[in-house]
C-alpha cells in the first residue's frame, strides 16, 4: 500500500516527496501549530498538481499526442484555514485557466468581498484603502458588467441558503446580533444583523437564517418567525437570545409552549454598565454564583440593591424568571444552551471578513458577503462533531 494518494513521475520525485513528507513530519512533532500548516499546505499543493495532471492529460514534460495544454510556472495563492493563512501554489497553462476545487470555499467569500468593495468603488465612494484591496483580491480593474454578473450569482446563492427547508427538528433555537455600518441614502448607521441558528434533534449544529432589521419591534421578529415556520422550522422548547423586549414578545406569540431563557453573557454585561468599573469583576463574579441557584439570585438582587447599585439590581430583577428555564432540560446541556456562545465564532469570523469592505454601500451587499461566510460555517457545523449529545 502506497502512502501518496496521488502518482509521481519518477522515482526520483517519489524518493524526493518521501523525503519531503518525513520532514514535514518532523516539524509536525517539534511544533504542532506550525507543522500542520507544513502538512496542509504540502497536501492541498499536491492535490492542486494531480488536479493540474488530470486537465493536461499528461505527466510534467511528457510528450504525448494526448496532452490538452503546457504548463506555466505557478500562481502564489493565500487559502484563509482554521489554522492560518497558507500560502500556496497554483498550477498555471498557456491555453486555458487552470480549475481547481481547493479554493471554492474561498472564493465564494472572496467574491462577495469584492463584490461589496466593487459596487463601492463604481457608485462612487472609492478611496485609496478600495483600491488596496481590490490590488490585495489580484484584480486590477473591474467593469460594471463583471459586478453585475458576480452579484447576480451570490444573490442566487444567498437567496438559495435563506430559503432551503429546515428538516429537523430544533429544539434549542438562539439568536445573536452583530453590528454593522450600512449605507443609507446620503449617509452611514450601524445596522444590526440578526443570525438565527439551532441545535437540531440529532445534536448538530445548523444556521438557520439571517437578517438586517430594518426594525427591531416584535412584528420584524414574528415576521422572521414564520418564515422559518414556513420552511419546516419545529419541535422549538428553548429560545436563547440577549434581552430585546421585541424578541420576547414575539417569541411568547410564535411558540407557544416554548420557553425563553435569557444569554447569561448578555445579562452580566447589562448590569454590569451600571457598576463602578474597579467593582466589576467582584460583581460579574457573584452573578456567575448566582445563576445556578433562585434562592442566591434573589439574595444578590437585595445585596446589589444596598451596594447602592440599583440598576444593576433592576437588571437582574428584570429577567428573574428567564435566566434558569434552561435547568429543565438535560443537566448535559446546560453550560451549551444557558448562553448564545455557540454564536462567537460566527460572529467574529464576519467582523473579521467584513473589516476588508469597512462600510457597505447597501443591504444587499451585506447580506452577499455574510451568507457566504455563513454558508461555509454551517458546512463545517453539519459535517462535523455533534455539539450536543442528545438524550433519548
Amino acid at each position: 500500500m502506497t502512502l501518496y494518494p496521488f502518482p509521481f513521475t519518477t522515482k526520483k520525485q517519489d524518493a524526493e516527496s518521501m523525503v519531503d513528507l518525513f520532514s514535514l513530519i518532523k516539524d509536525y512533532l517539534v511544533d504542532q501549530e506550525d507543522g500542520i500548516r507544513h502538512l496542509i499546505t504540502w497536501f492541498l499543493n499536491l492535490v492542486m498538481e494531480e488536479e493540474a495532471l488530470l486537465q493536461v492529460g499528461a505527466q510534467r514534460y511528457e510528450r504525448t499526442d494526448s496532452r490538452k495544454a503546457s504548463r506555466n510556472g505557478y500562481k502564489p495563492r493565500t487559502l484563509l484555514t482554521k489554522y492560518g493563512e497558507l500560502e500556496l501554489l497554483k498550477p498555471q497553462f498557456r491555453e486555458f485557466p487552470f480549475e481547481t476545487q481547493v479554493f471554492e470555499k474561498y472564493s465564494r467569500v472572496e467574491q462577495a468581498i469584492l463584490s461589496a468593495v466593487a459596487e463601492s468603488y463604481l457608485q462612487g465612494v472609492s478611496t485609496r484603502r478600495v483600491d488596496k484591496v481590490m490590488t490585495a483580491l489580484g484584480v486590477e480593474g473591474i467593469s460594471a458588467s463583471s459586478v453585475s454578473r458576480i452579484t447576480k450569482e451570490l444573490d442566487e446563492k444567498v437567496s438559495e441558503f435563506l430559503s432551503k427547508p429546515i428538516e429537523h427538528e430544533i429544539p434549542y433555537l438562539f439568536i445573536d446580533a452583530t453590528y454593522l455600518k450600512v449605507r443609507d441614502g446620503l449617509h452611514y448607521e450601524n445596522k444590526a444583523l440578526f443570525i438565527v441558528s439551532g441545535v437540531r434533534d440529532d445534536g448538530f449544529r445548523e444556521i438557520l437564517g439571517a437578517r438586517l432589521a430594518d426594525s427591531e419591534d416584535s412584528l420584524f421578529w414574528q415576521d422572521l418567525f414564520e418564515d422559518l415556520k414556513e420552511r419546516g422550522l419545529r419541535g422549538v422548547k428553548l429560545i436563547v437570545s440577549d434581552g430585546h423586549k421585541g424578541i420576547q414578545k414575539a417569541v411568547r406569540e410564535s411558540f407557544i409552549g416554548s420557553s425563553w431563557q435569557m444569554c447569561h453573557v448578555h445579562l452580566i454585561r447589562q448590569a454590569l454598565k451600571k457598576v463602578q468599573k474597579k467593582k466589576q469583576k467582584e460583581v460579574a463574579d457573584k452573578i456567575k454564583e448566582a445563576l445556578v441557584d433562585r434562592h442566591k439570585y434573589n439574595d444578590l438582587i437585595r445585596e446589589l440593591d444596598k451596594m447602592e447599585y440599583k440598576s444593576a439590581a433592576d437588571t437582574l430583577e428584570n429577567f428573574q424568571y428567564d435566566v434558569m428555564n434552561y435547568m429543565q432540560f438535560p443537566q448535559s446541556h446546560w453550560r451549551k444552551i444557558r448562553t448564545t456562545n455557540m454564536m462567537e465564532r460566527t460572529n467574529k469570523e464576519i467582523k473579521r471578513r467584513t473589516k476588508v469592505v469597512g462600510a457597505f454601500p447597501n443591504q444587499e451587499s451585506v447580506l452577499r458577503l455574510v451568507v457566504s461566510i455563513l454558508i461555509d460555517i454551517n458546512e463545517d457545523w453539519i459535517t462535523g462533531n455533534r455539539y450536543i449529545v442528545m438524550e433519548q
